[in-house]
């Protein structure tokens, strides 16, 4: 439907078993959150003196 008129992008349930599939939707860019998503946490500050 969008037939080049727009910049497709899909995200979620991102996996190696499912991004060939996601693929060949013929998106123009795939988003993977897992590497923000599940990071650790850690304290940081950003303070100026």
């Amino acid at each position: 439907m969008a037939a080049g008129e727009v910049t497709l992008e899909a995200s979620g349930n991102v996996r190696l078993e499912t991004i060939r599939d996601i693929a060949a939707t013929g998106v123009d860019f795939i988003s993977v959150g897992a590497i923000t998503h599940s990071a650790r946490r850690i304290d940081m500050g950003l303070d100026a003196a």
